[in-house]
């Protein structure tokens, strides 16, 4: 339905007038925004606008503080920037992620929205600016360049905290199956080749420990995180912003979001660096290229289940094929792989993002952002299913497993301590091409016997450092 003059009003900014939808929040600086970039379809991601909208409250309260904005017009700010907070008027929030102008076009967003909130609190009508303006009043002593890199570093904080709960508790799924396979023997494999036996728990426990260092590397990012570039203004030097109000509103943020944040002690750096997300985004990527190794090993072991290694079974969580009956497919482990491909390409485009920031800005920050909080929503989404769907009911095919141990020829590298290399290779050898078992082999050539054999290819021993039956060769 076209929009008719009834149900529009007349905004005004620097390129003249237009209209805009009577009831929206948004005003003319977001229309002009949304015509100018028909991007990706997506919207600003819900934690950025809580977060803008954190730094708006906290811009009032200061600007409050040190008597620039008037009282009225302030609390009216902070009541919209609350019910913002709380998830109310994300709707408003129209433009696109990705966007020219270093975040400009989501700053003006939030502050439109939260000047007609304001305005409708105070009994005036949406547009109204001369009694509210998302200029003069919401955007009081900031610009774009501090409120929009402060705003993200309190998403990406806040996500993190989400990301890193969920990791824990993975971690703590990998210690349980790791002590719950601690007792069953499999074939260890290096080139995808039989080597020597393994405890499943070990393979586990491996994956536990390098789980437990991805977590403890990505808490390290948080470091700078916490140094927000509030107060820095347009290039670093803090113009238009009351030195008391630089002090101030670092606080107010803190206080708002429970968050440790400081201000940079270098505002310039803050304003034009932006390594912070890429080490934050690197952390990521080592993380995904971890869990991806994983998930291979899983569908590999998962692989048949009759025609193939079958060594563990993964929870069915649905049918696997539209044409193939009773065909089950390794799901969640696949897309563990696939959002490892996702967090590694993002990790590409903000290494370029970053690299390409010139001067005193780096105006490709939007981009950055997007593909930021991308990696770690969808890491946080993926290692929950992973850990409900997959993880917590996995189970051992143990006969299976058994039968590989006993039938591959990787065990004689046991038995080589007792023999000798050559003489090993050759029964290791005949043993390949002939289908015979190293046992019987040991046997048939008299080079040990059985119950040196029974002590020697224990397989227990064989998972423990040391020589399998050193007893022997006393």
């Amino acid at each position: 339905m076209s929009i008719t003059l009834s149900q529009t009003r007349i905004e005004k900014d620097l390129l003249g007038p237009r209209e805009v939808p009577a009831e929206a929040y948004y005003g003319v600086q977001t229309l002009r925004a949304v015509e100018n970039f028909p991007i990706t379809g997506y919207r600003i991601h819900e934690e950025l606008i809580a977060a803008m909208a954190i730094v708006k409250k906290a811009a009032a309260l200061a600007n409050m503080d040190v008597k620039r904005l008037d009282t009225t017009i302030g609390e009216a700010i902070t009541r919209a920037a609350d019910e913002m907070i709380n998830g109310k008027w994300h709707d408003q929030i129209i433009v696109d992620p990705i966007q020219g102008g270093a975040g400009t076009s989501t700053n003006m967003n939030i502050n439109e929205v939260l000047a007609n909130r304001a305005l409708e609190l105070m009994g005036y009508e949406k547009g109204d600016y001369s009694h509210c303006s998302p200029n003069t009043h919401v955007n009081m002593s900031q610009s774009t360049n501090d409120s929009v890199p402060s705003a993200i570093h309190i998403a990406v904080l806040r996500l993190l905290e989400k990301l890193l709960e969920t990791m824990e508790d993975m971690h703590s799924v990998f210690q349980l199956k790791a002590e719950e396979f601690n007792h069953v023997i499999k074939m260890g494999r290096t080139h995808l080749q039989d080597a020597v036996p393994i405890r499943l728990g070990q393979e586990f426990a491996a994956y536990s420990r390098v789980v437990e260092r991805d977590i403890k590397r990505i808490k390290q990012t948080r470091q700078y995180l916490y140094e927000l570039n509030m107060g820095a203004t347009a290039v670093g030097t803090g113009l238009n912003a009351d030195p008391r109000y630089i002090k101030l509103v670092v606080s107010h943020i803190a206080d708002i979001s429970g968050l440790p944040v400081v201000g940079s002690e270098h505002l310039v750096d803050a304003t034009q660096n932006t390594d912070v997300f890429t080490e934050v985004s690197s952390a990521l990527k080592v993380c995904m290229t971890n869990m991806s190794k994983i998930a291979n090993d899983l569908r590999l072991m998962a692989s048949g289940p009759r025609a193939g290694l079958g060594e563990i079974s993964l929870p069915a969580r649905q049918p696997g094929s539209s044409i193939m009956p009773g065909k089950v497919n390794p799901v969640i482990a696949e897309v563990i792989n696939q959002v490892a491909f996702q967090v590694i390409g993002n990790d590409q485009t903000i290494n370029l993002a970053s690299e390409a920031g010139q001067f005193e800005l780096n105006v490709m920050e939007p981009v950055l952002v997007f593909n930021l909080l991308q990696s770690i929503s969808i890491m946080n989404n993926a290692f929950r299913t992973f850990t409900d769907n997959c993880l917590k009911g996995i189970e051992a095919n143990e006969a299976r497993l058994k039968e590989y141990v006993e039938k591959s020829a990787g065990i004689i590298t046991a038995v080589n301590p007792h023999i000798g290399y050559e003489a090993a290779s050759n029964i290791a050898r005949e043993a390949i091409l002939n289908g015979t078992s190293i046992r019987e082999l040991c046997l048939k050539y008299d080079v040990l016997t059985e119950e040196e054999l029974n002590l020697i290819l224990n397989p227990d021993e064989m998972t423990h450092p040391g020589i399998a039956g050193a007893e022997l060769l006393k």
